[in-house]
């Protein structure tokens, strides 16, 4: 199994119930929004980690910070996102567009941008903390990291909802080195 789809696997159940609990939102937008969100944030990664200067300081990152232990607590990191390091997590990721983000994934779901701002801040360390699992089982350096984000990005993009795995596939139209803004940049249009 891919590391994408692991994570999917992880942010199912008890945990969307758990999420959608803490946002104030029902389960099954909860878990759209997650089907939304999580291409996005695989692809930042991918996109962060494609130099070894990024990949470096990714897999550096997850060695320090981010060694899954955050799996094994989910029931307590939940309620208490917002006091973690997710919004780090996402300037490092998404920088000044995180805003954008979060404007996309509300109209693409029906969430309000508050609530996809805690989504968003929820999913970082769980993502994160998966990643570091997964590079210590499989010994993974940073190379080999980089090489299976980048591998596995399309797949991921792939998997969104409804228009927006063909969002993902145009990525970085302004050649501004993000993808992230011209993907969000598009959503409404595709989901209206």
């Amino acid at each position: 199994m891919g590391l994408f789809d692991g994570l999917t696997q992880q942010l199912s159940g008890q945990v969307v119930s758990a999420i959608a609990s803490q946002i104030g939102a029902n389960e099954g937008t909860t878990q759209t929004a997650i089907q939304t969100a999580l291409p996005l944030l695989f692809s930042a990664l991918s996109k962060n980690a494609a130099s070894p200067e990024g990949a470096a300081s990714l897999a550096g990152a997850l060695d320090n910070d981010h060694d899954g232990s955050i799996l094994s607590m989910l029931g307590d990191f939940i309620p208490n996102a917002t006091q973690g390091p997710g919004a780090g997590i996402l300037r490092h990721l998404l920088g000044d567009k995180t805003p954008l983000a979060q404007q996309g994934i509300s109209q693409a779901t029906g969430l309000n941008s508050g609530q996809v701002g805690q989504l968003l801040i929820t999913l970082a360390p769980i993502i994160m903390g998966y990643l570091g699992k997964q590079k210590q089982q499989g010994g993974l350096d940073a190379s080999a990291l980089s090489n299976i984000l980048t591998g596995e990005a399309p797949a991921a993009q792939s998997q969104a909802p409804g228009g927006l795995g063909m969002l993902a596939n145009l990525l970085d139209m302004d050649n501004d080195g993000s993808p992230v803004d011209d993907v969000l940049g598009m959503l409404g249009r595709f989901i209206k």
